[in-house]
């Protein structure tokens, strides 16, 4: 998001101030050819330590960490809003290459909220979701998609945890219904249930019980397994037939 703009930067700079003695780098404040400003420190005429740089035509400002002239390190990237010209925090937090890399929080457009590990500008590894519509995933990404385990708590009160694959519901997964207190205990494929069983999960009062309660299985366990091995079994079944 920023390397190329940060790359553009380097040529055409004029010093405006006296250099300043700052540690062992010292601290200019530079203009580029397109206007783009940057106060902060250097090191062989690159960006490298600590500084600031507001762009001219967005107005963005990235504050924090650089090395070999893209950010890099802790830093606080924010945008400036069209109509009240304030400005607003869009990512803060680790930084490699000019890049979202490590732990950081990123705050989008529609108030969504992603708080945890990145990898190349992608969500990647442990981080928790907040949606606009009050929903909140915990759990593992992978490619900027939630990939491997985790827990999706919807904002009605009901979860789902479980195995994920690309963003949706894959593998053996368990989703309570909170108002019927209710457990459905099953295998989910791109999203969809594919077998399973369901079940109360001890609520003793739940606020919109169901008519009837659930007769418990004797082992609730084998019925699954019968059932995986059933649809493994479908699901291998055009392969037998096209090998013929």
């Amino acid at each position: 998001m920023l390397s190329n703009e940060s790359e553009k930067a380097e040529s055409a700079s004029v010093v405006e101030s006296e250099s300043q003695t700052c540690g062992p780098q010292p601290r200019y404040t530079t203009f580029s050819a397109n206007g783009t400003k940057y106060t902060g420190e250097w090191q062989e005429n690159k960006k490298h330590g600590k500084g600031t740089q507001i762009w001219k035509h967005s107005h963005a400002v990235y504050d924090g960490e650089w090395k070999c002239g893209k950010p890099d390190g802790f830093g606080t990237y924010s945008v400036q809003l069209p109509k009240t010209n304030a400005y607003k925090k869009k990512y803060c937090g680790e930084w490699k290459n000019g890049m979202k890399h490590g732990f950081g929080t990123l705050f989008y457009k529609t108030s969504d909220k992603y708080e945890g590990q990145w990898r190349e500008n992608q969500r990647n590894g442990a981080g928790m979701m907040h949606y606009a519509n009050g929903d909140i995933y915990e759990g593992e990404w992978m490619n900027d998609k939630i990939h491997g385990q985790g827990t999706l708590r919807l904002a009605n009160g009901d979860w789902y945890e479980g195995s994920w694959k690309d963003g949706k519901k894959n593998g053996n997964g368990k989703f309570y219904y909170s108002a019927k207190g209710q457990l459905y205990d099953g295998f989910w494929v791109d999203g969809a249930p594919k077998f399973g069983t369901l079940s109360d999960f001890g609520k003793d009062e739940p606020p919109t019980p169901p008519e009837y309660r659930i007769p418990t299985l004797v082992d609730m366990q084998m019925v699954l397994e019968d059932a995986r091995s059933a649809f493994k079994k479908k699901c291998q079944e055009p392969h037998a037939h096209s090998a013929t």
